[in-house]
Formats: structure tokens, C-alpha cells, sequence
């Protein structure tokens, strides 16, 4: 019997568990699947915005993937932790595949950016999110304006949830606290600005005309950044996804002001360089405007505008974070790997992998993780025979007890399910989510020490 070790439940350490089992030669592979968190599902739970069900349904086909008999899901296990680092689990288990993600956020890098007001959008994102590392205070929304610097749906998803009537959020798993403060919030304007032109953005244009058909609120663009921008004058020289991204920006460009509740204004060609302070506080960035430099990139022109703001959210993308033990290259932000083979001093580590993004870096959509997936574990596979011929001790499970570790198993997940579907009940909603560490092992209790279901 080959036993693995998949650290991480979101996508790609789910599709890993998936390959592994339905390779040709998977006959006697167990999975266990570890996760520093009580729950599963990763970014599904903790990164999707409330309000995008379709996207949050996939939690369905994950949760399909784990209820099978082969595999089990130990959550509250922290790979890395002392005394469970990649030695130990090399110990516990004939393979070790990390699929641990890019925890870090991309900075901006300009003075100001760690005033009081200024947040990354992931930190936005786990809050509304009800991560349990999530700072419990709300953040604050008590101004009128608030910035959102970044071109991808990240940044659309933090504007959207800003800009849309909370009522209309009562009906998702949104954490009561966060639905509070959004009923309470004063924001007005939500801007959303970006250092290069439209055809440079990483919108998908669904997400993008998700933010039009928001109730009460005026979406603007300025028709001279889709003016200045090349593919806008060609659109026959772009891509599809930018031409129709492209048609719908021209709409709202185009179309008069409409006299809403709250307005969302998009700005392009702006690149951010200092963030503005009043009274020890966000507000206001300053941007340089930015032109095509004629080579697909953008040049600075010298010129500068304030935007004002009480509020700035960086959308700017993740980095990974060297995970404990492991090499680390810091310029791509992941673990050198040869189809997905770690790489120690350059040659493979036997019975280490990864998968997902600390093994590609942070791109791509979910879909994506299936082919990384699917590649890590071919890897995992052929290398099965060498692999399973050293000899392990008993059940891992006991083993994470034994070194004072309490794994949340899969019946204590359904009990942390019910506990949150009486929660909702409680305050006339669907399941709210427990949105901290203690509220989450109280309601796993006995249930997750218990065997599998």
C-alpha cells in the first residue's frame, strides 16, 4: 500500500487526492488530506465572495472527492509546525504532496501603504470570508470613498461587496458581523484603478458585467483612458475575452449619469506612488498617469492626480510563502519542482511534491489546478514502486495525537456544517459561517476526534 500525505483541501490539493486514486496504477493508495484549518475546501470557503453561489457550489464536487472511503481529511494539522516539519512526514508517509497556495499578498511598495485605512484586498476577503486568523474588528467604513488598486476579479469581487445593498447579502453565508458592518458602512464611491489600460486588465467578463447589473449603482468609465488605449482603436489586434471586456467598458463609458445610491468608477493608466495622510490616516492616493509605451507596457508621463479616499484596498496579487523545511525559490515565490517533483539542490527529493500554486506561482483560475494536479500525481504514481518499498509505523493518525495534535476528522466538518446551519436558522438565514478558531473546534467537539464515518 502507497499512503500519501496531501497538505492543503482547497482545489488543488482535492484534484491531487482525485488523481492519485484514479490513476491506472493508484490499486492500494491511501490519501490523507491535512489542512491547517477545521474545514475544507480552501479558497472555495475562505476566498470566493459571498455572493458568487455558482463558484461556491463547486464545494459540492470537493466534498464528493473527500467522502471517498480512500481518503480521509485531518483537519486542525499544521504541516511544518514544530515537530510535524517535512522530515516527520516522510516519516509518517510514503509521499508528501504540498499544495499549499501563495499565502502572501504583492505590495505596493510606495510610502504610506501601512497607514491606518490601507488593507490588502485577501485581508478584505478573509474577514468578509469569516476566516478564523482574520483580525476580529471590523474594517472600518466609516468614510465615502474607498480605492481599489488592481486589474483581476479580485478587485471587482472587494468593490462589488462594498458597493452592493447588504440586504441583499442576508441571503448567503456572509458572517453576521461583517453583514452588520456593511449595513452600517457610509461608502459611496468605490474606484477601481489600474496602471495600465483596459486591454491590460485581467477582468473575466463576466465578473465585470456582474458589477453593471448591480441595483443602485452607477458604474462609470472615462472615455478618454479607453480612448488612449491601443486595443480600443484595433480591437481586430486583441483577444476575444479583451474585445468583449472592451465592448462592455464602452457601454458604461458611453452611457449618461445616472443619479444612484452608490457609484463605481473604473480608471485606467494610473499608477500609484504615494498614499495620501490626514489626522494619521488614509486620504487619499496619488497616482502618475501612465500612456501605452508602444511595446505593450506603459511609461510614466510625469503627470500626477489625487484621489481621495478613506479607504485603500490592494488587489495587486499573492506571493507564496516558503513553506517550512522546504526550498524556496523567493523570485518565483515557489518550490523548484520538475513536474512537480520537489528539487533539492537541484535533484529530485524522493516522496516530495507539489501541487497548485506553490508549484507554478499564483495563476490561473480553479479549473486550472486539475491539469497541475493531474501531472503531480502521473509523478507520485510512477515513482509508487520505490516509494512504497520503505517500511512505515502504524496509523499516522495516532502519531499527530501522540505529539499533542487534535485532528479535526470528517464527522467533526458535518458537525462544524450543522452547528452553522443552526446559526443561520437562529438569526432567519441560510448557514452563516463560525468565523472564529474557538467557535470552530467547539462546534468540531468529540465528533472530530472520532474515526472516519
Amino acid at each position: 500500500m502507497l499512503r500519501v500525505a496531501v497538505v492543503g483541501s482547497g482545489p488543488s490539493g482535492v484534484y491531487t487526492a482525485q488523481a492519485l486514486l484514479g490513476g491506472a496504477s493508484a490499486e492500494g493508495v491511501r490519501v490523507h488530506v491535512l489542512d491547517r484549518l477545521p474545514c475544507p475546501y480552501g479558497l472555495v470557503r475562505y476566498g470566493v465572495a459571498p455572493d458568487h453561489e455558482k463558484i461556491k457550489s463547486l464545494q459540492s464536487s470537493l466534498r464528493a472527492v473527500l467522502e471517498d472511503e480512500r481518503i480521509e481529511f485531518l483537519g486542525n494539522v499544521e504541516a511544518g509546525a514544530p515537530g510535524l516539519g517535512p522530515g516527520r512526514l516522510l516519516e509518517l508517509y510514503h509521499a508528501v504532496v504540498y499544495c499549499v497556495g501563495a499565502a502572501r499578498d504583492r505590495r505596493l511598495g510606495i510610502p504610506g501603504e501601512d497607514l491606518p485605512g490601507s488593507h490588502s484586498a485577501s485581508e478584505f476577503v478573509s474577514w468578509y470570508s469569516a476566516h478564523p486568523d482574520a483580525p476580529r474588528g471590523a474594517v472600518p467604513l466609516g468614510g465615502r470613498s474607498a480605492v481599489v488598486v488592481g486589474a483581476g476579479n479580485v478587485a471587482l469581487d472587494v468593490a462589488r461587496i462594498l458597493a452592493r445593498d447588504p440586504d441583499e447579502l442576508r441571503s448567503t453565508d456572509l458572517p453576521q458581523a461583517a453583514l452588520g458592518a456593511l449595513a452600517a458602512s457610509r461608502v459611496r464611491e468605490v474606484c477601481i484603478v489600474a496602471r495600465r489600460g483596459p486591454s491590460g486588465a485581467r477582468f473575466t467578463t463576466k465578473e465585470l458585467r456582474e458589477l453593471g447589473a448591480l441595483p443602485g449603482v452607477d458604474v462609470r468609465v472615462d472615455p478618454d483612458d479607453l480612448a488612449m488605449d491601443p486595443g480600443f482603436a484595433d480591437p481586430g489586434a486583441v483577444p476575444a475575452l479583451v474585445r468583449r471586456n472592451l465592448a462592455v467598458l464602452a457601454g458604461w463609458a458611453e452611457r449618461p449619469p445616472a443619479a444612484r445610491p452608490r457609484r463605481i468608477r473604473l480608471r485606467f493608466f494610473l499608477r500609484p506612488v504615494e498614499v495620501l495622510e490626514r489626522d494619521g490616516r488614509v486620504a487619499g492616493v496619488r497616482f502618475e498617469r501612465t500612456a501605452p509605451d508602444g511595446r505593450g507596457g506603459v511609461r510614466g508621463t510625469g503627470r500626477h492626480e489625487d484621489v481621495p479616499a478613506e479607504l485603500l484596498l490592494r488587489a495587486v496579487g499573492y506571493r507564496g510563502a516558503p513553506p517550512a523545511g522546504l526550498p524556496f525559490d523567493p523570485g518565483r515565490g515557489t518550490v523548484p519542482n520538475a513536474a512537480g517533483r520537489v528539487l533539492r539542490d537541484g535533484a529530485p527529493s524522493p516522496g516530495e511534491y507539489v501541487a497548485g500554486w506553490i508549484k507554478r506561482g499564483p495563476s490561473g483560475v480553479i479549473g486550472s489546478n486539475r491539469p497541475c494536479a493531474k501531472e503531480t500525481a502521473a509523478a507520485v504514481l510512477a515513482d509508487a514502486p520505490a516509494l512504497a518499498s520503505r517500511p512505515l509505523p502504524g496509523d499516522p493518525v495516532a502519531a499527530l495525537r501522540a505529539a499533542g495534535l487534535r485532528p479535526v476528522r470528517w464527522p467533526g466538518w458535518l458537525a462544524i456544517e450543522r452547528a452553522e446551519a443552526a446559526l443561520g436558522r437562529s438569526l432567519g438565514r441560510p448557514a452563516v459561517k463560525i468565523a472564529d478558531w474557538e467557535g470552530l473546534l467547539g462546534a468540531a467537539g468529540a465528533a472530530g476526534r472520532q474515526g472516519p464515518a
